[in-house]
């Protein structure tokens, strides 16, 4: 009896301490428990008209360029045109004139459209601001490199100075806007040959009304010639000046004032 409780205590000591040996190699990992991580907020949309193509100037609006597109609400300008407060935006909005390009997914704006029922270049016109054209040739646009939406230096050339034969020439407006040439107003417009120059007979500047007076006083005593300006110096669109010359104008002779 004794040699079996003898044996039942070595066999128990032996198992506690394989047990033991056991904990001691393989300590218990306590286990993380991740908490599921909350879902983000959500942030309120609005759905805006936003143009679905590259719109370019003087196009026409239709409900295949132009579509809703979801927009945060608090990055809405208050130009923007949304669905809620203009629900019928894609009937009433087609037919109006681009004014300026617009990119796909740009938002449409009311104050870059012209209605149909007006002439364009009326439309797009800024207020105090007027439309004159002038004669021009390949020889004095640059080689027909001048293109609408470029800015120009307007060069009056006089051969009458003195009654002599001298010409004599003189910038007499700087950085104005050239609205079209002929009667192209894009000037990613190409002709049928692919040709992105454009040699037209008329330029169409964008003058104020002291300007127009100089232009066509100076076009009917001489002729003009566009300096094409690099995009760079196109900044000082506010200080045009005009050089101070003669005007002939209902057969006298005045001296008109710079222009602002």
């Amino acid at each position: 009896m004794l040699r079996v409780l003898l044996l039942v205590v070595a066999v128990l000591s032996g198992s506690a301490a394989a047990w033991l040996a056991v904990q001691v190699r393989h300590p218990a990992v306590a286990v993380a428990v991740t908490q599921p991580t909350p879902p983000a907020p959500k942030v309120p949309m609005q759905d805006v008209l936003v143009a679905s193509i590259d719109l370019r100037q003087a196009q026409p609006l239709n409900k295949e360029n132009m579509r809703w597109q979801p927009w945060p609400e608090d990055s809405i300008d208050p130009v923007y045109i949304t669905r809620s407060e203009q629900p019928n935006a894609l009937e009433t909005l087609s037919g109006s004139l681009v004014r300026t390009r617009m990119s796909p997914g740009e938002p449409i704006r009311e104050e870059n459209l012209a209605p149909l029922n007006k002439g364009f270049l009326a439309a797009i016109l800024p207020s105090g601001k007027r439309a004159v054209a002038v004669r021009i040739s390949a020889e004095n646009t640059a080689g027909g490199f001048i293109l609408p939406n470029d800015r120009v230096d307007v060069i009056h050339t006089d051969g009458a100075t003195g009654g002599g034969d001298e010409l004599t020439s003189r910038t007499i407006l700087r950085n104005v806007p050239v609205l079209a040439i002929d009667q192209i107003v894009d000037e990613k417009k190409k002709d049928e040959k692919g040709k992105a120059t454009v040699i037209g007979k008329t330029a169409t500047l964008e003058v104020d009304s002291g300007q127009a007076e100089i232009l066509i006083a100076a076009q009917a005593k001489g002729t003009l010639s566009l300096s094409l300006r690099s995009a760079a110096d196109n900044d000082d669109y506010s200080q045009q000046m005009t050089k101070r010359f003669r005007v002939i104008r209902a057969g006298r002779t005045e001296t008109p004032v710079r222009a602002n």
